[in-house]
């Protein structure tokens, strides 16, 4: 009997600890959790952050990043909560110092390989006064047409300098030779090669500028490819002539496109007179049309001296030459292929370029097809820009046997030959 109830007392005892020690943990671990409780921002700040539309980060005061925007992370940023760049953690350790709101425009590197950048506007200022927030805008893409603009305005009064300057001379070299018929002769051929070279560039400007201007989906309507690549030749005609260049069409395109006639044009005859200028003497330029899974094709095949890999990369930029001393003496502007690129963009297009050295180059233009019109003539829907691996055209094989493969996937451009 005194032994039960000893067990009795030590079974109650361990009950007891038990019950005492399990308290003790509970209470124990509530403190752990308040004291490595996860840091957050300001009620309500979130939901504010999230409207914004701008990239943010918020770091505390050892620069831990304790919220992110996915655009931050995207920017390159932020990595994981850590913030990468030297010149936001400089912009946060001023904001800390000094509690001023600090705001700079940074080109930052965009990930940890290669040479990419963004441009940002970034904004840092304090927040709850235990945090920092950076605010981030996207800047780089109207960075880069800022610069875009203004070369151009550089380069449009380098261009134009260079023939004014030349028939300025030219003029006095001719008044200084007035009792010379043969310098005067001499000067005169020089002076109208001159002005011709002036007023294509003129015309290149202009029209340059009124496609940028033109509003295609508005103002376009269904166009035929077939008459397009007609007319292109028919005012290429008179250039290729004087090298005795033959002009080669084949194939056939029974769909419609939607645009403007008069820019495609434009744009067709600057491919072919950009075949014509780089082509030899005696050879002749393939003009192939096709149109095949919702696309209109139409590629420009000369038998020139080909485009580096280097040189394929720029040639679509305004004024770029490939070999400027070259070009002055061709005529070319340096603006045509960029008038294509243009044309072709604001048609729902695209323009690309298969090029080997001493294998000549071959430019394809690439359109959406037409769907369908009612009565007026008015589209009723049009496809989107041509995928990039879309099906090259061909040329009839009797007109252009020499066939060139293009690259690994297998796509092919054919050759004209002579």
């Amino acid at each position: 009997m005194f032994i039960g109830v000893i067990a009795g007392l030590i079974g109650l005892s361990l009950g007891v600890f038990g019950v005492l020690a399990f308290r003790v943990s509970e209470q124990q671990r509530k403190l752990v959790d308040v004291e490595f409780e996860e840091p957050s921002i300001p009620e309500g700040a979130a939901q504010v952050l999230a409207v914004i539309g701008r990239a943010f980060v918020v770091v505390d005061a050892i620069d831990g990043v304790i919220r992110a925007s996915p655009a931050a992370y995207a920017y390159g940023l932020v990595r994981g909560h850590t913030l990468v760049h030297d010149q936001l953690l400089e912009m946060t350790a001023k904001v800390r110092r000094d509690g001023v709101i600090l705001e700079k425009q940074l080109e930052l590197p965009r990930g940890p390989l290669g040479q990419g950048t963004i441009i940002v506007q970034v904004r840092a200022a304090v927040l709850a006064e235990e945090y920092i927030l950076l605010l981030a805008d996207d800047r780089t893409e109207f960075t880069r047409t800022e610069e875009v603009r203004n070369d151009f305005v550089a380069n449009v009064s380098h261009e134009l300098k260079t023939p004014v300057g030349a028939i300025s001379l030219l003029a006095e070299a001719l008044e200084s030779s007035a009792d010379d018929p043969e310098a005067v002769r001499r000067f005169a051929k020089r002076m109208h090669k001159e002005s011709a070279r002036l007023a294509a560039l003129v015309q290149d400007i202009i029209e340059l500028s009124r496609l940028q201007g033109t509003n295609v989906t508005q103002q376009g309507r269904p166009v035929d490819i077939n008459t397009v690549v007609s007319e292109a030749v028919d005012r290429s005609q008179l250039p290729a002539e004087s090298k005795n260049i033959e002009l080669v069409v084949g194939g056939h395109a029974d769909a419609m496109v939607y645009g403007d006639q008069d820019l495609l044009v434009t744009a067709l005859r600057n491919l072919i007179d950009n075949a014509i200028r780089y082509s030899p003497e005696n050879t002749r330029v393939g003009i192939g049309i096709r149109s095949k899974d919702g696309l209109v094709a139409v590629s420009v095949t000369d038998q020139g001296e080909g485009l580096s890999p280097e040189d394929q990369e720029r040639v679509f930029e305004r004024f770029y030459r490939v070999d400027a001393a070259r070009s002055r003496h061709t005529g070319g502007t340096g603006l045509g292929l960029s008038i294509v690129k243009h044309v072709v963009a604001n048609h729902g297009g695209e323009v690309t370029l298969w090029s080997r050295p001493g294998q000549g180059s071959t430019f394809t233009i690439r359109l959406p097809e037409l769907e369908g019109q009612d009565a007026d003539g008015v589209p009723q829907a049009r496809k989107t820009a041509a995928p990039a691996d879309a099906p090259p055209p061909p040329h009839t094989p009797s007109q252009h046997p020499r066939s060139i493969r293009s690259d690994a996937a297998g796509a092919h451009e054919q050759g004209a030959t002579a």
